[in-house]
């Protein structure tokens, strides 16, 4: 089985693929033998943390996933729930944060085509993406150039490939200069009796490679890239990132949706992290079966390439075809149409073994389910960081008040944070394929269902990403609570009724105690706020290892929500429409300062326990906006968020210049009152403020009438004729969209 051009196998070389040394103990325990070089680079990638997952599966297991319009929960290429009329809606977050800081364009790039290729591969057309991504401080040339880079890769991707990018956040803190984050996420449309699962069953089935040749792209990038912390030899790392061809994907696309209408499939897998290697390894595990394959097909683009190279490549634009055997003449002119390659490389075996031949000799001989899905399983300590208690102390009283009210709120509509992302958003294509009803810079974004023929339905579907990562470093189980809240109470807010979420769990070195006690009290969070609000977790993804030079990242899980609205034309949208309107203010003002915006900008401080989520509130909320949309006695909804209600009650009046006059008797320091960040609060807009006030008393949640739209200016004031803040509209709204453009036009 030795190839006489690969290096001899043993502990240290091991060791340099990442392997401990109890696991390649394992390794040699499994096999009764030395690995060959190509079966250590299998066991590297499938055993390390980006593939096996060892350190949080104790953790996973524990989120509620399943409910009766549940589909398909985790385990899958993505997740899929039933949304009426024999239709499913399939979707999915995942990372791309370590190729994106190594090479911004194609990280991002190529994780749009990942996510996409997870969507289509169920079977579903991908209809609407979004993303989540994350920066260093802007004043950093570095930073700037990765922030160009990153969202000229999702733009260069997603326009091309025909998928429209409906919203998303940007973010910016210190604690992403060493590693940025990019969550990509994609929502697609499927007939519910018409899902596709990655299982190579049926034996002596023909396994089919289609899509772009295999080169040395992306090597080792899910072991050894995504799966360690970075340091000063980072800049060594960037050959294993991937490159994208979005044209190519677009072929891939139409060429599997082709071929899926016909009954020729028995599963299919996208060639993402660890490539040949895990697409075949989680196909056959999935069916518990095996599978004999010879390399010497594989279709190559580049030259004396080697077994090991084949199998761990992640060269973009692959997938991993089972079919009824007999068909194969069928699918090669399915793809041979769309100019893509197709080729049997293989067949599926009754023996659970996968072997692997090239240039007629064995070079892998080992069984599925010990390096699939018996992958080791980490059961790794946990300690609270010894600095948390200094981390959550705020004595209110000593922290000096707001001076110039409308000067913060001033300074907060400039903070990049806060400031309009149409920097970002205007480089994607919002509108094609004609689905689009709300997209960015609103709570959430909405798109129209239509079916695979393009016949139109009723009905829409609402997409928000959330996380506020501050709140989760202060308390990581509150700030997952409130970041499943926030995400539900954004889709909520369109009128739709949440149905499920997807995560993308960004932490950093899970060998530290601390870190590991972060995710673990995180993932208990998302348990809590997902089994309350009904928000079953349906897909998923964990990112691990984002630090460098033992500096880690806030604690960021992003947290994904999709809604169902029966009527997208009763959508509600995020901005005062017109003046004569009644604002009605839902949830309680608290006096709440720790975590928020202000307090950093403003006073230099990251401190403080997180606002209190109250979940039983949250769920009743989003029943009464429902409701209110249903009903049409909710105008406009716009949740109150990161700034408080004075960014809020500015954010409300910049689409269409519409003023406001609000007036609050709350009884605080006004500080907290504007710039307090409470969690289950909503502007809304209504003419009908009667039938909103006697709704929201009979679902038991706090209501009033704070004031009315008209005008071209943003008062706020505590009703005795004095405002704390009178400001024209468009002079805020100058400084609102400035606040990113400004800084990227620096010198």
């Amino acid at each position: 089985m030795t190839d006489l051009r690969e290096p001899k196998v043993d502990l240290a070389l091991a060791r340099e693929h990442g392997l401990t040394d109890e696991e390649y103990a394992r390794v040699l325990e499994i096999l009764g033998r030395t690995p060959s070089f190509s079966e250590l680079g299998i066991f590297s990638v499938m055993w390390a943390e980006h593939c096996s997952y060892k350190s949080s599966k104790k953790y996973l297991k524990t989120l509620p996933t399943r409910a009766e319009h549940v589909l398909q929960g985790p385990g899958e290429n993505a997740g899929a729930v039933a949304i009426g009329d024999g239709l499913a809606a399939v979707f999915k977050i995942e990372s791309h944060n370590h190729p994106s800081f190594i090479e911004p364009k194609q990280g991002a790039a190529t994780g749009v085509g990942g996510i996409l290729r997870d969507i289509f591969t169920m079977g579903a057309r991908p209809v609407a993406s979004m993303d989540s991504i994350r920066f260093g401080p802007l004043d950093d040339p570095k930073h700037q150039h990765l922030l160009r880079g990153v969202v000229d890769g999702i733009g260069g991707y997603g326009n091309p490939v025909g998928v429209a990018t409906v919203g998303g956040e940007t973010q910016f803190h210190p604690c992403y200069r060493g590693n940025i984050l990019v969550n990509a996420f994609n929502l697609g449309i499927v007939e519910a009796d018409k899902i596709f699962l990655g299982q190579a069953a049926g034996v002596g089935n023909p396994v089919i490679y289609v899509g772009s040749k295999t080169g040395r792209d992306g090597i080792h990038g899910a072991s050894l890239l995504a799966s360690a912390e970075f340091d000063e030899e980072t800049d060594a790392k960037r050959p294993t990132v991937q490159v994208g061809d979005p044209f190519t994907e677009k072929c891939l696309i139409e060429a599997c949706l082709e071929l899926m209408r016909t009954d020729a499939i028995v599963g299919i897998q996208d060639m993402g992290a660890a490539g040949l290697t895990c697409s075949s390894f989680e196909m056959a595990d999935r069916a518990g079966t095996g599978i004999e394959m010879d390399l010497d097909r594989v279709p190559q683009r580049a030259q004396n390439m080697t077994p090991y190279e084949m199998l761990l490549s992640e060269s973009q634009e692959r997938m991993l075809l089972v079919v009824h055997a007999g068909r194969e003449d069928e699918v090669c002119e399915i793809f041979a149409r769309w100019e893509l390659d197709a080729v049997v490389v293989g067949r599926v075996t009754d023996d659970g073994r996968m072997r692997v031949r090239w240039h007629g000799e064995t070079v892998v001989d080992i069984p599925v389910a010990p390096v699939s899905g018996s992958a080791p399983e980490l059961d790794r300590p946990v300690a609270v960081p010894a600095d948390l208690g200094e981390r959550q102390k705020l004595d209110l009283a000593a922290v000096e008040p707001e001076s110039d009210l409308q000067g913060a709120l001033a300074a907060l509509l400039d903070d990049p944070n806060l400031g309009s992302k149409e920097w970002v958003y205007r480089q994607d294509d919002q509108l094609v394929q004609g689905n689009t009803v709300l997209g960015p810079g609103g709570d959430a974004a909405l798109v129209r269902v239509r079916r695979e023929d393009g016949t139109t339905t009723d009905k829409g579907l609402a997409m928000a990403l959330d996380c506020n990562p501050r709140w989760c470093w202060l308390d990581p189980y509150a700030g997952a609570v409130a970041a499943v809240a926030e995400a539900a109470r954004n889709v909520a807010c369109t009128g739709a009724r949440p149905l499920a979420l997807t995560n993308c769990l960004n932490f950093g070195n899970p060998e530290k105690p601390e870190i590991m006690w972060q995710f673990a009290e995180a993932t208990r969070g998302l348990a809590a706020a997902s089994e309350a609000l009904g928000v079953p977790v349906i897909s998923g993804n964990v990112s691990f290892y984002n630090e460098t030079s033992g500096q880690a990242i806030h604690p960021t899980p992003t947290i994904g929500v999709v809604g169902l609205l029966e009527g997208w034309e009763r959508r509600t949208g995020s901005h005062f429409e017109r003046g004569g309107l009644a604002v009605v203010l839902l949830g309680d003002n608290r006096e709440e300062l720790g975590g928020s915006e202000w307090l950093s900008l403003r006073r230099g401080l990251e401190a403080g326990q997180p606002p209190v989520v109250d979940l039983a509130h949250e769920e009743r909320l989003h029943r009464l906006l429902e409701r209110g949309a249903r009903e049409g006695f909710v105008g406009t909804a716009h949740d109150v968020s990161d700034g408080g209600l004075a960014v809020a009650l500015a954010e409300c009046t910049f689409a269409q210049r519409v003023g406001v006059r609000v007036e609050l008797q709350d009884r605080m320091r006004p500080d907290a009152l504007l710039f307090g960040e409470s969690t289950g609060r909503v502007l809304v807009a209504t003419d009908a403020a009667d039938a909103l006030l006697a709704a929201a008393a009979e679902l038991q949640i706090p209501a009033r009438t704070v004031g009315e739209t008209g005008g071209d200016r943003l008062q706020v004031g505590s009703g005795n004729g004095r405002f704390w803040i009178d400001a024209a509209v468009d002079e805020l709204h100058a400084i609102w969209t400035r606040a990113l453009p400004r800084r990227l036009e620096r010198d």
